[in-house]
């Protein structure tokens, strides 16, 4: 594939350029992260989990989700060791009782544990008469999440030397990115001369175009031209020599992206050694939310931007602003002015 010669990271030449080569390798796969079978592919342990794993396909449309809430009840019957369709009402409710107060499961973790049973219990084997799917109660206890300040980001971003990974975490925290949104970026999900980038199939299945910087383009532009993979943004390295040209040749022919795990491994070093505790990846997405927040964006424009379905999501960022707290105190300032004293 040519440098591009215009501001997109390609242009209409190259993209048929890329569709050739494509046809003769093998299949590009463009979703990062752990790959997930659908549960009927499953060597079932019982044949209620079979049925289990029907039940799944016909409900819910992605593996992962699937996967989600087999494991749950995977989790269950190996508690017990037995069919998970012999167990009664009482053992069902000691086994939520366990992981409640000896695992400490959160709040969320239980309460897919529990939609889960109550799919399995209620729904395929026709357990309407049991209480205990009610009596379970769990309440969220409003964690705020991690943040960083705009010089800890860009002390961050500095530390990490190596560009094919300072380049996908810069464009996490530029475009208020998902690490699988990220990663799973092809070359025509990058709109240059608009400054856009579309993100395809993301949270729920939804699509989503944000803007783009134009520095931000520049640096996609120059990172994609040291590996040219006609079509992944940011290709699986593999295994093998560490010379630039050596895996610069293995970027090219990649036909998967790079693991989430790398960038999760390297945040996770980068954290220790910067002092940031509770820092991740996904901080970095917070804190795009967060310091927008600041500069006077609006939620609604932050909801549209990170793909919030609720605007309950978006509104924890009003807690994380320095300048909402300084907004707050000056209305209330003003409040005060003029009363009798």
């Amino acid at each position: 594939m040519n440098k591009p010669k215009n501001k997109q990271l390609h242009s209409s030449s190259n993209i048929k350029a890329s569709s050739a080569r494509i046809r003769v390798k093998d299949k590009i796969r463009t979703d990062g992260g752990r790959q997930y079978i659908n549960p009927l592919d499953y060597e079932h342990p019982w044949p209620s989990m079979h049925e289990f794993a029907k039940l799944l396909t016909l409900r819910h449309d992605a593996n992962r989700t699937r996967h989600s809430y087999y494991r749950d009840m995977r989790l269950l019957h190996d508690y017990f060791g037995c069919d998970p369709v012999s167990l009664c009402e009482s053992q069902v409710r000691d086994y939520f009782l366990y992981v409640k107060t000896e695992k400490g499961w959160k709040s969320k973790t239980i309460r897919q544990s529990v939609a889960s049973a109550k799919i399995f219990f209620v729904e395929l084997h026709g357990h309407e008469d049991w209480k205990v799917f009610s009596q379970i109660k769990t309440k969220d206890h409003n964690e705020l999440p991690a943040l960083l300040t705009r010089e800890q980001v860009r002390n961050l971003l500095i530390h990490v030397r190596l560009r094919r990974y300072r380049i996908p975490l810069k464009l996490i925290y530029c475009c208020g990115l998902r690490l699988g949104e990220c990663l799973s970026l092809t070359i025509h999900d990058i709109l240059g001369d608009e400054n856009k980038l579309w993100i395809r199939n993301g949270k729920n299945h939804h699509d989503r175009m944000v803007p783009l910087p134009s520095l931000m383009v520049e640096d996609l532009r120059n990172y994609w031209v040291t590996h040219r993979n006609p079509l992944l943004l940011f290709p699986h390295t593999g295994r093998g020599h560490q010379t630039p040209q050596k895996v610069s040749e293995r970027m090219q022919q990649a036909n998967k992206p790079m693991p989430y795990s790398s960038l999760q491994r390297l945040m996770w070093v980068a954290r220790k050694e910067l002092n940031l505790p509770g820092a991740s990846v996904h901080t970095l997405r917070h804190c795009y939310a967060t310091h927008l927040l600041e500069g006077g964006a609006s939620l609604h424009t932050i909801q549209a931007l990170l793909g919030h379905k609720q605007i309950n999501s978006t509104m924890v960022y009003l807690h994380l602003t320095h300048q909402s707290e300084q907004d707050a105190l000056q209305l209330v300032e003003d409040l005060c002015q003029g009363l009798p004293r």
